[in-house]
């Protein structure tokens, strides 16, 4: 019996194929209990991302050929799989299971969305019936795994993205961000992005400022749509210092060719201002003359600010991820020599119930030659069940202890041959 994994991933794969072998839920469904059709095949479950498709599986014996044969007709695939995928057994697929459990083997080291994604492709599993015992340890201990690593490392600390960087600033210049309004200049993505952030941390209130005002009915529209209790204001170019006067924190990523928040137009409003004015500009070349930083209570941050933040944390991620990986590495050990001594434990049930057999058909026969009370009857079979328990003890542990060492399936198959047990 072996544990298998095959899969597919951002490491290997672009995402034109990725896509072609992802799965929605109800092909996961499908697939999985098709795939459990195959006798060899005991358990599986599939998790399925924007960066890796993997099929977890237990079986009787390791036939990767004919799983990617499966995989290959049910996607329909006209390419080489061979190319795009990887497989591993064992003591390497439970690694590499923890690993991406605990987000170490994700695009960004550390990112959280892994964790919920591996836990509802477990509970889907379970929800058809897929996985069994090995299985659904797996999943629970891949789970414990990832939350013990973010409890003793720092792995998930530091923001890593221009978007999430740019609002973790805002939070430590301002604290709260329920009562901040912004001003979006320009419809650049990562400045939509940035405001997503700050929405989602409770700022309410947007002001829109762009040359097409049509476009900006467009962002305000998307933005309407999924957060409904918005205040959105929009304003075009040339009114753009009422929406200054009236913001705390600005976001600019426009096309123009030059400065478009210049050190006038601050002078003209700053004295109106209470608190402090935060302006991120993402644009390139930049939207920011850089001698607004010579106001007091008015911080800029440029796109090369943020990726060095980004840089640095990513950094810092990496070499968390080693202590990480460490405790990946000893409870992937772990379990595996927790699975070799499950997959004896077959060998000592059979060896109970054979002895159980052989002392109650040889005890019933004993018994009926004599003539002796109940009471006693009672003593002296429960005085035959400790002897065979007892004879049987040193050979089910020395046998556990073996099975947990057992490499490569020798000692399993030797104590098969050796006990007659198919």
């Amino acid at each position: 019996m072996i544990i298998g994994l095959l899969g597919t991933s951002h490491k290997v794969a672009p995402i034109e194929i990725r896509e072609k072998l992802s799965f929605k839920e109800e092909e996961t469904k499908e697939f999985l209990l098709k795939l459990l059709d195959e006798d060899f095949i005991l358990e599986a479950f599939l998790l399925s991302t924007c960066n890796r498709t993997e099929i977890y599986f237990v079986a009787a014996f390791e036939e990767f050929e004919k799983i990617k044969k499966y995989l290959k007709d049910y996607k329909k695939l006209n390419f080489d799989l061979e190319k795009y995928i990887y497989t591993h057994k064992d003591l390497e697929a439970i690694f590499h299971g923890f690993k991406v459990a605990s987000s170490l083997d994700s695009l960004v080291v550390g990112e959280p969305q892994i964790v919920s994604q591996f836990k509802n492709a477990y509970f889907l599993a379970k929800e058809i019936g897929s996985i069994g015992q090995i299985l659904d340890r797996f999943c629970q201990n891949a789970l414990k795994v990832s939350k013990k690593v973010r409890s003793l490392t720092n792995i998930a600390k530091g923001e890593v993205s221009i978007a999430s960087v740019a609002v973790d600033l805002a939070k430590k210049i301002f604290g709260l961000l329920e009562d901040k309004k912004v001003a979006l200049i320009g419809a650049g993505e990562m400045a939509q992005n940035a405001i997503k952030h700050l929405i989602k941390e409770g700022v309410k209130e947007i002001f829109i400022v762009n040359r097409s005002l049509e476009k900006a009915y467009q962002i305000a529209q998307s933005l309407k749509q999924e957060f409904e209790d918005l205040k959105i204001e929009i304003y075009p170019l040339n009114k753009l210092s009422e929406a200054l006067e009236k913001a705390d924190v600005v976001i600019s990523s426009t096309s123009a060719p030059s400065f478009i928040i210049t050190y006038e137009d601050i002078k003209k409003i700053i004295d109106k201002k209470k608190g402090y004015l935060f302006l991120i500009d993402i644009a390139l070349p930049r939207d920011i003359d850089p001698k607004v930083q010579e106001f007091e209570n008015v911080f800029v941050f440029y796109i090369d600010d943020l990726e060095k933040i980004v840089q640095e944390n990513l950094k810092q991620r990496q070499l968390e991820a080693l202590k990480a990986e460490e405790i990946v590495k000893e409870e992937a050990i772990r379990f595996y020599k927790w699975l070799k001594e499950y997959q004896v434990y077959p060998i000592i049930a059979t060896l109970k119930e054979r002895a159980e057999k052989i002392r109650r058909e040889e005890l019933e026969r004993k018994l009926r030659k004599l003539n002796l009370d109940e009471e006693t009857v009672k003593e002296i079979d429960y005085i035959t069940k400790v002897i065979v328990n007892k004879i049987l003890h040193t050979q089910i542990t020395n046998a556990k202890l073996l099975a947990k060492e057992d490499k490569d399936g020798k000692v399993i198959k030797l104590l098969k041959s050796l006990f007659d047990i198919s």
